[in-house]
């Protein structure tokens, strides 16, 4: 999300744009290739404190007129990286709500650093911007938020060429992506997998990512004996294949703000089944673009997915109205023209109250 979102604003040739991250790796790499300027305070090397000094003097450098930082971390480091009285602009973005932990210690820290970014976004950061309805509604009505103070800007993803790709229809393929992590509920995936594999043996699972539940995950496709057509890819580089080599994606969450993975399944023209969390009712409309499950039973997302299955011609109207979808609302321009737009409010605003 963040890489996207500096790349499609690199047209905008008045912005002036400079990365800080916290460790090098691929993302780094692919925004130096970008022309960006890159520093990266490696958080494997040095402590909290060290870390605020070192952004401190970045700043002191680079004199930024807006602060714009994605995560709860990273809203914590740019509140006490902005010196008390000066005049730059923070604004940050929630991508999601808190996932719970089951450790009880990790628990309560993680509680309380929540309730502590939730503090100090709503009273110094200038803009909260939420990727959904859901997450906006969230921060107004149960934490207090000024309406005035929070923003809604949706995801955007580019849309690629999907014309020359032809799918083979002797091969129906059910995948998802993500991280390994509670929250995504991969568990159910497999559930799912377990029920439609006891109607056909024609339907592939394809599941890319990794994360600490890859073991259960491994273990309950064992149990089952569907190794054969549940497969774990791990990571994968190149998403535009996966996607490509799929009929149907599906999203088994228990919560998601406005989910990446789905939009760029709609973008290449794929139907959706997932539950009705979040903020995916805001991309997909049930019926329309594949189809929302109000509960989360195993059987009720297979009776969907075997439903696009035997109606291969239902399966392509409905990732042909996804990919429209993406095309008409959820553009990477126009994401990117609303964050445009919000930094030049904000310093416009700021220099009628300076004056």
């Amino acid at each position: 999300m963040y890489y996207r979102l500096i790349t499609s604003l690199l047209k905008y040739k008045d912005l002036d744009i400079t990365s800080i991250l916290l460790n090098e790796g691929k993302l780094a790499d692919e925004v130096r290739k970008l022309g960006i300027s890159v520093t990266v305070v490696d958080e494997t090397r040095f402590n909290t404190l060290q870390i605020v000094k070192k952004i401190r003097q970045n700043i002191k450098h680079l004199s930024p007129d807006i602060i714009h930082s994605h995560r709860r971390k990273e809203n914590i480091l740019a509140y006490y990286s902005v010196r008390p009285g000066n005049k730059i602009q923070m604004v940050c973005t929630q991508h999601g709500m808190s996932e719970p932990l089951n450790y009880n210690i990790k628990r309560l820290q993680n509680v309380a650093l929540s309730k502590y970014n939730l503090y100090i976004m709503s009273k110094y950061f200038k803009r909260v911007i939420a990727v959904s309805e859901d997450i906006k509604n969230n921060f107004i009505q149960n934490y207090g938020f000024k309406i005035d103070n929070v923003l809604l800007i949706h995801n955007g993803t580019n849309v690629p060429d999907i014309s020359s790709f032809n799918k083979d229809d002797n091969i129906y393929v059910i995948g998802s992506a993500g991280r390994l992590f509670k929250v995504k509920d991969y568990p159910l995936m497999v559930e799912i997998a377990r029920e439609i594999s006891q109607k056909t043996d024609k339907i592939k699972f394809v599941l890319a990512g990794d994360g600490p539940e890859r073991e259960t995950i491994l273990d309950m496709v064992k149990k089952y004996k569907i190794e054969k057509t549940f497969i774990l890819t791990g990571f994968i580089d190149n998403m535009n294949n996966f996607y490509n080599d799929l009929d149907l994606y599906i999203n088994t969450s228990l919560h998601e703000g406005l989910p990446m993975s789905i939009l760029e399944a709609m973008s290449h023209g794929l139907p959706v089944v997932a539950p009705r969390s979040g903020g995916i009712p805001e991309i997909l409309k049930n019926g329309l673009h594949g189809f929302l499950v109000d509960a989360r039973n195993p059987k009720m997302f297979a009776e969907k997915c075997l439903q696009l299955y035997w109606d291969r011609a239902l399966s392509r109207r409905m990732g042909d109205a996804s990919r429209e979808k993406i095309i008409d609302e959820f553009s990477l321009e126009k994401m990117a023209e609303k964050y445009y737009n919000l930094y030049v409010n904000i310093l416009n605003t700021s220099a009628v109250i300076s004056k």
